[in-house]
């Protein structure tokens, strides 16, 4: 965070930015508003989502008649074709906005493959993935979406288009917070409209978003910071 900050007083280009939290935390909806508010102030911003394709995946096994994709292929299938599709989104993002010179906005980065790894219990995958990532620069800014696992669920059988267990979602809300990176990023209360979400998330980029109204409206999160709801997430040990 102290890096981003005297980055920002630099007047240094905005390279990336991303966007993390359990699914249900709107991700996807506050990266595209951002990467609009970006480019509406003269900073061009492109839109990445960096997905696993679990999604995609889960979708193939119930097409093949099993219930789960690690029924298709087992854990250790499920992680090395998350690791890798994620990663290969990752590096054609950053070469795109290397070449562009545009912000790239990401819905999702390594931070997630971690969590997701850490989900599923596959501790030496987390540390084969580390080394595999560890060539992607970290993001200027990393915007953690926290949001109570109940709340993320009703979202996510709102939507219909997938679906998650409540157990999956809290461990998920766990993994996170027990990340090594945690310090280090944004936390930002995702439980309120999208309008409240997007002027949290653009009064810590105000020096980017010169003119932002929302400025005003909220004080930048702090890093590490617990979500100011009414819900508390549940002390995780070290």
């Amino acid at each position: 965070m102290a890096d981003s900050r005297r980055a920002r007083r630099g007047g240094a280009r905005l390279r990336a930015v991303a966007l993390i939290g359990i699914d249900g935390s709107g991700k996807t909806t506050q990266a595209h508003r951002l990467a609009e508010a970006l480019t509406a102030a003269g900073r061009p911003a492109t839109y990445h989502r960096n997905a696993s394709g679990r999604r995609w995946l889960g979708r193939l096994a119930q097409r093949l008649g099993r219930p789960d994709p690690q029924r298709l292929v087992g854990r250790n299938g499920v992680l090395a074709v998350e690791s890798v599709l994620r990663w290969l989104a990752i590096a054609a993002a950053l070469l795109t906005c290397l070449v562009t010179g545009r912000t790239a906005v990401m819905d999702r980065y390594s931070a997630c493959q971690y969590a997701s790894i850490r989900v599923h219990g596959g501790q030496r995958w987390e540390r084969l993935a580390r080394a595999g990532y560890r060539i992607f620069p970290a993001p200027q800014v990393t915007f953690l979406l926290t949001v109570d696992p109940a709340e993320a669920y009703r979202r996510i059988e709102q939507r219909g288009t997938d679906h998650e267990s409540m157990g999956w979602l809290t461990a998920a809300d766990t993994a996170y917070r027990t990340l090594p990176e945690y310090a280090g990023f944004v936390v930002v209360d995702a439980g309120g409209s999208p309008e409240e979400v997007s002027r949290r998330i653009r009064a810590h980029l105000a020096e980017w978003l010169p003119g932002d109204p929302s400025r005003a409206d909220d004080e930048p999160p702090r890093a590490g910071a617990t979500p100011a709801t009414g819900w508390r997430p549940t002390p995780v040990r070290r």
